[in-house]
């Protein structure tokens, strides 16, 4: 994820970092990074990296944790998270679950629900938008499912840059291998020819498969794991990402490039979900 890893580093650790940078070209940092791709691809690992990285304080939430059934209560939940963020800053808000507390307004109030959605989709832009001072404070969120998120919180000066977490290519998949086996005792094969038989596993899927692969040698009352152990672990572990997993969020990496109200014209273009 080297050109993922790059754009997080110069759109969150650098204006946190070198804002002097900033200020000597006369231009303000994105304010809000959306980073969306299949469950287990390294969304929420990848933000609280780059918060270490740029020393900052780090505010995770869950989107579900904001949603509240008392009126009020959510928008007041979202007001003191960015409030805090500001007090304490550098700081990087974390949003997990985005779609959850972003996904597109209703004009349909009937249902307590949907008001909710709408009040705190108002809210997240006010806060976004306000008068406080929001220097020093990045906004991070991560959703798996992009086409929920309102098209008004993508728009430049909101959560302006959409960046698509892709399940990792064969030499990723090595060294994510080589990470979770770096205390196994291992026997003696090339870990690196187990990569072939991995396509469209992701980073979570590869722990699941070591993870299992020592539990079989275990059970076998081994004193290391064999090649034949991760075959054997490879066949138990389903691989997240299929491919019609990809196709769909390939259409939504082209769509979001131009927001989502193209989503909103060709309903059509996502008849791919049903199936993920």
């Amino acid at each position: 994820l080297k050109e993922i890893k790059d754009r997080l580093k110069e759109s969150v650790e650098w204006p946190l970092t070198k804002p002097e940078l900033f200020e000597h070209f006369g231009i303000k940092p994105p304010r809000g990074i959306v980073l969306f791709g299949a469950p287990g691809t390294g969304k929420t690992l990848l933000a609280k990296a780059i918060a270490n990285e740029a020393k900052a304080n780090f505010i995770s939430i869950k989107g579900p944790e904001l949603i509240s059934k008392w009126v009020g209560e959510s928008e007041r939940a979202i007001r003191e998270i960015f409030k805090k963020a500001s007090q304490s800053s550098p700081s990087i808000i974390f949003l997990d679950e985005f779609e959850s507390i972003a996904s597109m307004r209703s004009s349909n109030s009937s249902t307590g629900g949907s008001d909710v959605a709408n009040r705190v989709v108002n809210q997240l832009l006010a806060s976004m938008d306000g008068v406080e001072n929001m220097d020093g404070v990045i906004i991070v969120a991560a959703t798996n499912r992009p086409e929920m998120i309102d098209p008004a919180l993508l728009r430049s000066g909101r959560f302006e840059r959409v960046l698509h977490i892709p399940p990792p290519d064969a030499a990723s998949i090595k060294q994510i291998l080589n990470i979770h086996t770096a205390d196994m005792p291992l026997g003696r094969f090339k870990l690196d020819d187990l990569a072939a038989s991995m396509n469209n596993y992701t980073g979570a899927d590869i722990e699941a498969i070591c993870r299992e692969a020592a539990l079989i040698a275990m059970r076998a009352e081994r004193k290391s794991v064999s090649k034949k152990h991760f075959q054997e672990a490879i066949g138990r572990v389903r691989p997240t990402v299929t491919d019609e997993m990809m196709q769909y969020y390939g259409r939504m990496e082209s769509m979001l490039t131009s927001g989502l109200e193209s989503v909103r014209r060709h309903p059509a273009g996502l008849s791919g979900i049903e199936s993920v």
